[in-house]
């Protein structure tokens, strides 16, 4: 009669949540990435240009801390976009001295095509992960960015 098997202890990788969210987002990424291919868009292309759709025009540290990354992540991203005349970078109407991310037509209608496919790579993750399950993640995905882990928010804030 051989021993009984003990239970694996996880290591601290297999238990360590930054790599666990890390690895999930790197995975959805890439499906969302291949199913917005088509269009010539990446993820985070499509939500800089979705953001500049719902919210107007804003600043670079405006929409970098709507998406909650840092400017130079934000600054890599919107080059490509720039380029291509999907957006431009204007002076605000407000302090002339800041600059604001606008959207341009030709990124309004990239912007279109490319939610077709969004709304279909939805669909799809809802269908394989389910919709009430795709609904709490994104529940406690908002509560994960809302969290002060390190105590670097402003508490009156």
């Amino acid at each position: 009669m051989s021993a009984p098997i003990a239970p694996k202890t996880p290591t601290r990788a297999e238990t360590c949540n930054c790599q666990a969210i890390r690895a999930a987002a790197r995975h959805v990424t890439q499906f969302y990435d291949q199913s917005l291919a088509p269009s010539g868009l990446r993820t985070s292309q499509f939500t800089i240009l979705a953001k500049l759709k719902r919210n107007g025009p804003l600043t670079i540290n405006a929409l970098a801390d709507d998406m909650a990354i840092d400017r130079t992540t934000l600054g890599r991203n919107i080059l490509p976009l720039q380029r291509d005349g999907l957006i431009s970078i204007e002076a605000s109407a407000a302090d002339r001295r800041a600059k604001e991310l606008v959207l341009t037509k030709a990124g309004e209608k990239r912007l279109r095509a490319a939610a077709k496919l969004w709304f279909a790579a939805q669909a799809r993750f809802d269908t394989v992960f389910g919709g009430k399950r795709a609904a709490v993640l994104r529940a406690l995905m908002a509560t994960v960015v809302a969290s002060d882990f390190a105590g670097l928010r402003d508490p009156s804030s």
